[in-house]
């Protein structure tokens, strides 16, 4: 009986010949009970594998593609384009004929822009640009006058070659004209400002505490401060009306001293 076994268990085993040897599970009953233990503690240890968490910093973040923008702010709306200077010189114009004293082109700019909201931008460049036209316009039609430059702003002014008729017509204003003494100090006060009195009177060589008075009174001259020095004597110097009146647009625009013969 035992043989018989024996033989049947040998032809199973030879009935299978490609089965390899590692794939026959060895018996239960040789199972320790050290290797069972072992192998509930790692699968205790083992962490569960459960659903994948969405992203939720930016490092879990898909990529985006090259040139590709990931941020969520709406796009800014495109810039206006500048106004055309031939549709504002007429208010231009219109605004510096009945001024009377230089408006910086800001200030025009300000004035006219809600008027044409819809038309482009007006600011500061378009307006210099309005006066280019205008001045154009004037020159080839040969008027007396034109836009200028002055203390900081633009103004209407006469051409120099109309000069000489200007003042036969303003006759009365020549009995306001300033003295030379006071043409004197008032171009030392313009070339070398701030400067005190004694300074003045250093370079003319009299005193001219009188020709202050007058400059002042004509606001033509103003006290700027007071110099640091013993006594801290005031300060003189030259005002917008003194550039209003030259046509001067700021002090640099004065004639260097050299053209004069002077250092």
């Amino acid at each position: 009986m035992d043989t018989t076994a024996d033989t049947t268990a040998q032809a199973k085993v030879q009935a299978h010949p490609s089965t390899p040897a590692a794939q026959v599970e060895p018996a239960a009953s040789h199972t320790s009970p050290s290797a069972v233990l072992e192998a509930v503690a790692q699968a205790k240890a083992r962490p569960a594998r459960g659903p994948r968490s969405k992203a939720t910093n930016a490092s879990d973040k898909p990529d985006s593609a090259p040139g590709e923008t990931t941020s969520d702010a709406a796009p800014s709306p495109p810039k206006s384009p500048p106004i055309e200077p031939a549709l504002i010189a007429p208010s231009v114009e219109a605004i510096l004929v009945s001024a009377d004293r230089p408006i910086p082109p800001a200030k025009i700019a300000d004035a006219i822009a809600p008027c044409f909201a819809n038309r482009g931008v007006t600011d500061p460049a378009s307006i210099r640009r309005a006066v280019e036209l205008l001045n154009e316009s004037y020159a080839s039609h040969g008027r007396c006058f034109r836009i200028e430059p002055v203390s900081g702003g633009l103004r209407l002014m006469t051409r120099p070659e109309y000069a000489e008729v200007l003042a036969r017509f303003h006759g009365q204003r020549a009995q306001t004209r300033l003295s030379r003494a006071a043409i004197e100090s008032l171009a030392i006060i313009a070339y070398k400002q701030p400067i005190t009195r004694a300074e003045i009177e250093s370079i003319r060589g009299v005193a001219s505490g009188e020709i202050l008075r007058t400059l002042m009174e004509r606001r033509l001259v103003t006290i700027t401060g007071r110099a640091e020095e013993l006594g801290r004597p005031m300060l003189y110097g030259t005002t917008r009306q003194f550039l209003e009146l030259f046509g001067l647009s700021g002090i640099k625009d004065l004639p260097p001293p050299e053209e004069f013969g002077l250092r």
